[in-house]
């Protein structure tokens, strides 16, 4: 499970520091003000949860399986319906039907998250 918590973290971080210097100098100059920070949205939510996957692998008594999938679907729906709703007007489509994925994305990590603390609580610490 540790494993699995540091490569998620590694590709998570990866991505988005790619991704971000594609935001940073591709696309400033083809998406309006308001477009680009909701793409840095996107990869400022996976980069802060590829730290946390980093962090987790760190502390076995909170790792659950549970918790990963919340995470790590949370991420992938959140950020990358961001990343696909804002560069659907340069790939000449309308994704416009997937921004319902976001929320949902928002909410696996909200209980990501709640699950955590609720994991938190419950350790024993001697």
């Amino acid at each position: 499970m540790t494993r699995r918590f540091l490569v998620t973290g590694g590709i998570f971080g990866l991505l988005a520091v790619i991704l971000g210097a594609f935001g940073a100098h591709g696309l400033k100059s083809v998406l309006d003000v308001e477009t680009l920070n909701s793409f840095e949205t996107g990869v400022k939510y996976q980069m802060y949860h590829a730290l946390l996957f980093l962090a987790l692998a760190n502390l076995q008594k909170i790792q659950s399986a549970v918790l990963y999938w919340f995470f790590c679907v949370g991420v992938i729906f959140f950020s990358g319906s961001i990343y696909l709703l804002s560069l659907d007007q340069l790939a000449g489509l309308d994704l416009s039907s997937i921004a319902l994925i976001t929320p949902l994305g928002g909410a696996l990590l909200i209980v990501g998250w709640t699950l955590l603390i609720f994991r938190a609580f419950k350790l024993k610490y001697q």
